[in-house]
């Protein structure tokens, strides 16, 4: 009996110990550990900014995990305003942004981390905290095309001609009664220009059913983009800026394993 005894009472003496230290209390449930998660994002900011993504991340503990990022979106002035020209004759055409001569697209990456402040070993509970990332940010310039009216053979008749803007034709261009629309998107795919830049991020974040296999979480934040040199979106140099702050809702769908 005492060589039975003896190891039993051993065991729950170090038990007793580890509860004290922090270890695992009795009552808590205990499930699966999970090691990795990737899930896709999809992000809507200010100024109607919007982008997608994955995302990867090292679950070191319950509180933390470390995460690496890549997502593509537009980036948008503040002072971008879609309007219609004449819609007698501009029907078939898109809305289009006056004084715009070139679209900016942001190729990010880089890496971050997550930290809960609440119990994330509970299955089916909330897990709230912060997540943060930085990286580099690759801009990418493509013309912003439109449709413009120009005179045909008569008073009578006009020919329409897709251009950018140019010193050449800036009369026309910045000319709203010359204006029919926006061209399509994939006029001057083959004129593209890139810019360097950094991209961070910090957001209050939440995720339901912690350490679930499936994950769903929500994140409310404010991101900023820095580029080298102001982004020529605009004609005009003064409107033009290097820095780019939004705030944005982050949704993130994936799995753990």
């Amino acid at each position: 009996m005492r060589r039975v005894l003896i190891p039993v009472m051993l065991l729950l003496s170090a038990t007793s110990v580890c509860v004290a230290q922090g270890g695992i209390a009795p009552s808590q449930e205990v499930g699966i550990i999970y090691n990795r998660e990737r899930t896709f994002n999809a992000r809507l900011a200010t100024n109607r900014n919007m982008s997608v993504g994955m995302e990867f991340g090292n679950l070191r503990t319950y509180y933390k995990t470390k995460t690496w990022y890549a997502s593509v979106g537009e980036i948008r002035h503040p002072k971008e305003q879609r309007q219609n020209s004449d819609p007698r004759v501009s029907r078939a055409f898109r809305p289009f942004v006056y004084g715009k001569t070139n679209t900016l697209l942001a190729l990010r990456a880089g890496w971050g981390a997550k930290r809960y402040y609440s119990e994330k070993a509970r299955q089916r509970g909330v897990a709230v905290g912060m997540s943060y990332n930085i990286g580099p940010t690759l801009g990418i310039l493509k013309p912003y095309y439109l449709a413009l009216a120009y005179q045909g053979e008569n008073s009578t008749t006009f020919r329409i001609i897709h251009q950018r803007y140019t010193e050449g034709n800036a009369s026309v261009f910045l000319d709203n009664t010359r204006i029919l629309g926006a061209s399509a998107f994939s006029r001057g795919l083959r004129e593209i220009s890139f810019m360097p830049g950094i991209n961070a991020s910090l957001a209050y974040h939440m995720d339901w059913g912690a350490f679930d296999e499936m994950v769903k979480a929500l994140e409310i934040g404010v991101a900023v983009d820095v580029f080298g040199q102001k982004a020529p979106i605009f004609v005009s140099e003064e409107i033009n800026n290097r820095v780019f702050i939004n705030f944005f809702v982050n949704l993130q769908l994936g799995k753990r394993r």
